[in-house]
């Protein structure tokens, strides 16, 4: 499988505490923290979830 980047671009604060709580368990915490793991169906859904927070890039 190959590796995705996952960067956190827009603020946590005015979302959903579901959205917040994948955004936690990725580790994104602040804006522009980045994490570089396997692009798979899990990553995927959680991704799918704070699309619209986040920006994600192959590594």
């Amino acid at each position: 499988m190959e590796n995705v980047k996952v960067t956190l671009t827009k603020s946590l604060i005015a979302c959903k505490p579901n959205q917040k709580a994948t955004a936690k368990s990725l580790g994104l915490n602040k804006i522009g923290d980045t994490i570089v793991c396997k692009n798979d169906k899990v990553l995927a859904g959680k991704v799918k979830v704070i699309s619209h927070l986040v920006t994600v890039e192959n590594a």
